[in-house]
């Protein structure tokens, strides 16, 4: 008969027995009394000068059963080598890293500071800390480590209030070790050699993880993925409760930021959350707080796309209808949706998802399930990462696999609606618009901006607009008595002006009155007002920059003793001269005229066209410093 494997001590008192590929069985990952239909089948070859058979051969599989509130069931034999007792330090052993006298933390001194701290000699190798009563032969062990990929260290830290000894903390799966020393320098020594020691280790690897792999090799063959996940119920939809992450987070290392528990303790309560989205009566909340967990703990993220695999799967294997025909069960999907329009998964992750969108399209085809599938599908294809999760609006359209409208200013076109997704730039929305208003073969350049009352900034080609309007719904949520701070995105004119070659009826002129001259010393302009229209030029030139017809000035009135105010469909422009009472006259002397091209009392249509201008017939002088939301000028004398 073959050797069976090392025993281990398992939990309730049973061995866990995990086996290589036999026919019809997973290669590997399978645990669990669903590995086997007859334990009976298990292969059992005699071999020559074998001992005579005792009898039948029983053998039990189990599942380990919950030992805590949040304790994991992925139990390593290696760990459980830290429960057989040795005599005694090893002597003169080549795998020893350090050895020396320290004081431990009894259990529970982190609660119960009071308690004293015992001296005791400790040894470090390259699988474990051991610690002893005394360094000599004979000693009595006091307690083992066993260090994996996944333990952490932390410190060393002085804890003056306490015990006033530098710590250094390396924390394991079942509990964690706090070595202390007078000496800060002896502190470090210890802290790096266990960082070494545990950075030397193979990465472990999790039950989910083999699985996933299986499920990958097995691919090309749909019968025996299916198999896979009908004998593991860790890859299919459960109501029951999740007791340890599916992927391997480090043991005993405590998330940023007020309110977060370890990694592995927070896996454990998103699982919860997803759970409770089937019965929230608004879920739109409770999905904003786990994509916000998710930013704050990038470590979580794949944790939660597999969760989200898992819980779309169906309770009967892949690809399946969720658990009940009730609505809410579709939330797993409409989370899944958000998740994959804001974060990137990782590589084996992201393959496994893919192939979990694939499965559903095409054993559900015409269902919207697929249409889900599809829609993620895509998103993942686009999506780069997000500085901020989508709003509640946001969250609300992705739900419906619906675009966002959102409302560009453009002068002289008013409003301008444009629909988005998570994944539409600035750039994009820019160039949308340049090519609406006939723009397109313009020399001169246009952005985004976002616009704040009196102060503006320009967007970056890359940035989401989708980030922006979550900032702005932030913003608005925490001023809810405040008066309207005037925000609003607007296109406008970017980088060095090319006027030269714009024709009177050209889509540009309502921008330039917006333009501001980049920096120096402010750029002369000349007035001029004639009969039909009003204009700009340089001093010396017969040409006009541009000109307007007064059918589009709204309003004329004085600001201030040399301020005159002109009010040009969007944008404002404000003159300053000893001249503004002379040019209010005149230009209100124009304005009461009857004229085809007077603007009426209705709303423009957004993105309209432009009427045509008249030339100017007199020139008086203007300056045109920097302003944040016109031209600023100073008529000459």
């Amino acid at each position: 008969m073959p050797e069976l494997p090392p025993r281990g001590p398992g939990r309730g008192g049973e061995s866990i027995l995990r086996l290589g590929s036999v026919a019809g069985t997973p290669r590997r990952g399978s645990w669990g009394p669903q590995l086997f239909e007859d334990p009976s089948s298990l292969p059992c070859h005699p071999r020559q000068n074998s001992r005579p058979s005792l009898g039948p051969l029983d053998v039990t599989l189990t599942q380990p059963v919950r030992s805590g509130p949040v304790s994991d069931r992925l139990q390593s034999w290696e760990e459980t080598r830290s429960l057989i007792p040795e005599k005694g330090p090893p002597e003169e052993d080549p795998d020893v890293v350090v050895k020396g006298w320290l004081y431990r933390e009894p259990r529970g001194g982190g609660a119960r500071p009071w308690l004293p701290t015992r001296r005791a000699w400790f040894v470090l190798t390259r699988d474990s800390l051991d610690q002893f009563s005394s360094s000599g032969k004979g000693a009595r062990r006091l307690g083992s480590l066993v260090l994996t990929s996944l333990c952490s260290v932390t410190g060393p830290e002085r804890r003056p209030k306490e015990t006033g000894l530098w710590s250094v903390t390396v924390s394991g799966r079942k509990h964690s070790v706090r070595l202390c020393s007078p000496r800060q320098a002896e502190a470090e020594r210890w802290g790096v050699a266990l960082r070494e020691v545990i950075a030397s280790k193979a990465p472990l690897e999790t039950p989910t993880q083999l699985l996933l792999r299986d499920i990958q090799e097995s691919c090309g063959d749909p019968e025996a993925v299916a198999l896979i996940y009908r004998r593991n119920p860790i890859l299919r939809h459960t109501s029951g409760t999740l007791y340890a992450p599916l992927l391997p987070l480090p043991y005993g290392v405590s998330a940023p930021g007020p309110g977060y528990a370890p990694l592995r303790e927070e896996a454990v309560r998103l699982f919860l959350a997803l759970q409770a989205l089937e019965g929230a009566r608004r879920p739109g909340p409770l999905m904003q707080g786990v994509l916000q967990t998710c930013r704050d703990l990038p470590a979580l993220r794949d944790e939660l796309f597999l969760q989200l695999a898992k819980q779309t799967s169906g309770p009967a294997g892949p690809p399946g209808p969720p658990a009940t025909h009730d609505p809410a069960a579709l939330r797993y999907w409409q989370l899944l949706t958000c998740m994959s329009c804001t974060f990137r998964p990782g590589g084996a992750v992201r393959g496994h998802l893919l192939g979990h969108l694939e499965r559903t399209e095409q054993a559900l085809p015409d269902t919207e399930l697929a249409e889900y599938a599809r829609f993620i599908r895509r998103a993942l294809g686009r999506t780069r990462g997000r500085e901020l999760v989508p709003s509640l609006a946001e969250i609300s359209a992705l739900s419906r696999r619906q675009e966002l409208l959102c409302t560009v200013h453009c002068p002289g076109a008013g409003a301008c609606p444009v629909a988005i997704d998570s994944h539409t730039t600035a750039g994009e929305v820019a160039r949308e618009l340049v090519g609406r208003l006939g723009l397109a073969r313009s020399r001169n350049a246009f952005a985004l901006y976002e616009q704040r009352g009196a102060q503006e900034r320009a967007l970056a080609g890359g940035t989401l607009v989708a980030d922006v309007l979550t900032s702005l719904a932030a913003e608005e949520a925490g001023l809810d008595d405040s008066p309207d701070s005037g925000w609003r995105l607007c296109l406008r004119l970017h980088g060095p002006l090319h006027p030269e070659g714009l024709s009177p009826d050209s889509h540009e002129l309502p921008f330039l009155f917006e333009q501001e001259p980049g920096g120096g010393t402010p750029q002369k302009l000349c007035l001029g007002l004639g009969a039909k229209a009003m204009s700009l030029s340089r001093p010396g030139e017969t040409e006009p920059i541009h000109s307007v017809s007064y059918g589009h000035v709204a309003a004329c009135q004085l600001m201030g003793p040399h301020t005159l105010a002109l009010r040009v469909g969007e944008s404002q422009l404000l003159l300053q001269s000893p001249q503004v009472e002379e040019i209010m006259q005149l230009v209100n002397a124009y304005l009461p005229n009857p004229s085809s091209e007077r603007p009426s009392s209705s709303p423009s249509p957004p993105c309209q066209d432009l009427p045509d201008t008249s030339p100017p017939s007199q020139h008086p002088g203007l300056d045109e410093p920097q302003g944040q939301s016109g031209c600023l000028g100073q008529l000459q004398d």
